[in-house]
């Protein structure tokens, strides 16, 4: 299919994917569905993940191995690198399926991708990430004398790990990425944010940490100039005063404001902020870009201006 649309790059949330395997087999049907509405649109798609329940799981069985058979246990760099494995195989079979059953034949590919971080990142100092299961206090604080973990309450819906989360500075495998899309076919990568590795001369090694996938996905989107970054969510639109009686949705929003209610303390940490953070780094590194924040089922509509919140 000749490509009529934009570039875009699409970022999806964890409600795209479900918590446990059967879940992400259920979830991805429907993530499928609004992606190839996309596709059947003329556009041409490049898709990142999240991976924090899936990383979290990972390294835990992991973990449960190498204490049953006395093994090393897997760092959490190659957690993230199996996390982009058999996510990014359930994401292009369920797309590659919805797409014949349209009629539509395009190659989906996956692409294991390293993303490089600055080992003297400020962030290695002060974990923020959450990544694994939710756990009740009690358990948190064993895990803290077990496990020396560092654990912080998320959004009030438990405990969770926290690991940390350096941003990214160059995205490995761009030029696999972009030869794909030349190719006609569409790409997922980046998934979990990019397998963090740190650069020794021509070496690459991994690091214990997860990078953020909405701004690894900015990092993508500029370096392969996209014209749109989404961030497909939980919520339709961004709002200011959040949970607040004065709560205000956000339609069409200057990347201007955008930064000044981030500063503000807007939005919260961990959940909308870096979202915005990351469309806003976006959106203006050039003129002419657009960053759009929706949920999954809304993505067709927020493309075509119907809904969600757009930032320019």
């Amino acid at each position: 299919m000749q490509r009529t649309g934009k570039r875009l790059v699409i970022a999806l949330g964890g409600n795209a994917l479900g918590k446990t395997l059967p879940e992400q087999m259920a979830a991805v049907k429907l993530t499928a569905k609004a992606i190839a509405d996309l596709v059947q649109d003329g556009h041409e798609i490049i898709l990142s993940h999240g991976n924090g329940p899936q990383v979290g799981m990972l390294q835990t069985a992991m973990a449960e191995y190498a204490l049953k058979y006395h093994e090393p246990a897997a760092p959490l760099s190659v957690c993230v690198a199996m996390s982009q494995g058999y996510i990014g195989y359930d994401l292009q079979n369920a797309l590659r399926e919805e797409l014949i059953d349209r009629g539509i034949h395009k190659a989906v590919s996956t692409v294991l991708t390293q993303v490089r971080v600055d080992p003297d990142d400020p962030a290695f100092l002060k974990p923020t990430k959450p990544i694994g299961h939710f756990m009740t206090r009690e358990e948190a604080d064993e895990k803290v004398r077990e496990k020396d973990w560092t654990v912080m309450e998320d959004a009030g819906r438990g405990y969770r790990r926290v690991v940390a989360s350096p941003k990214p500075v160059e995205i490995m495998e761009i030029e696999t990425v972009h030869a794909l899309l030349n190719a006609g076919q569409i790409v997922v990568a980046a998934g979990g944010g990019g397998i963090p590795v740190v650069a020794h001369g021509h070496h690459l090694s991994g690091v214990g940490a997860v990078i953020d996938k909405d701004l690894a996905s900015a990092l993508m989107a500029d370096t392969l100039g996209a014209d749109t970054l989404i961030i497909l969510t939980a919520v339709e639109k961004v709002a200011i005063r959040f949970g607040k009686p004065d709560q205000q949705w956000l339609g069409d929003l200057p990347w201007r404001d955008a930064q000044r209610y981030s500063q503000a303390g807007e939005f919260a940490e961990g959940s909308m902020k870096p979202k915005v953070e990351a469309a806003v780094a976006f959106v203006s590194a050039k003129e002419g870009r657009t960053a759009l924040i929706t949920e999954l089922s809304k993505a067709r509509d927020g493309v075509q201006g119907k809904t969600g919140t757009l930032i320019y």
